[in-house]
């Protein structure tokens, strides 16, 4: 039940799945909102804490969800040989989108040779600082590429439904239940 077989995703990726999901759209709002806070704002400071650390222990749980996934059969893609190659290239693309979106974030904080806290637990060294407009170019591909993932993952999302409930595949299901997805 905890590793995927050829027919069904394991609880360990439909965990990571779906907790990423939740993070990756807590962290896009949480980001465009502290845009908008003023220098006397109380969370001037603090919103960012939190998007940082939080954006860290996102990467660390990407960094393992991608060797899992090496490690790990992937079950067998359902749907039209385009379909399957769609889906392939959308989750390579989402793949490479996160982590983009991370180490951009990672360049943007420590462009001043600052390591990252996250929450206070432990700091993830500034391994890279000061390059030319390091914080700004980061920025700039941080809020792209950000864009870029949400619109594809709710793609993602949209094709998951169509799925499910026009082509009445189980394509769905078995990211929901693990138990479930075996029974093919």
């Amino acid at each position: 039940m905890w590793r995927n077989t050829r027919s069904g995703w394991g609880l360990v990726s439909i965990l990571l799945h779906w907790l990423s999901a939740l993070v990756i759209i807590g962290l896009f709002v949480l980001g465009w909102w502290m845009t908008g806070l003023s220098y006397f704002d109380s969370w001037y400071n603090l919103a960012p804490w939190w998007h940082r650390s939080i954006g860290m222990l996102l990467l660390f749980a990407t960094l393992l969800r991608l060797v899992w996934r090496f490690i790990q059969p992937t079950p067998v893609a359902q749907g039209s040989r385009f379909e399957r190659l769609a889906a392939h290239m959308g989750h390579i693309t989402l793949y490479v989108l996160l982590v983009l979106v991370m180490v951009s974030g990672y360049l943007i904080s420590t462009a001043k040779g600052r390591g990252i806290s996250v929450f206070d637990w432990f700091e993830v060294p500034a391994l890279i600082s000061d390059l030319p407009n390091q914080a700004s170019v980061a920025g700039d591909i941080h809020w792209y590429s950000a864009l870029a993932l949400l619109l594809l993952a709710a793609g993602h999302a949209f094709a998951a439904l169509k799925h499910h409930y026009l082509d009445r595949r189980d394509t769905l299901t078995r990211m929901l239940n693990p138990a479930r997805s075996r029974r093919r």
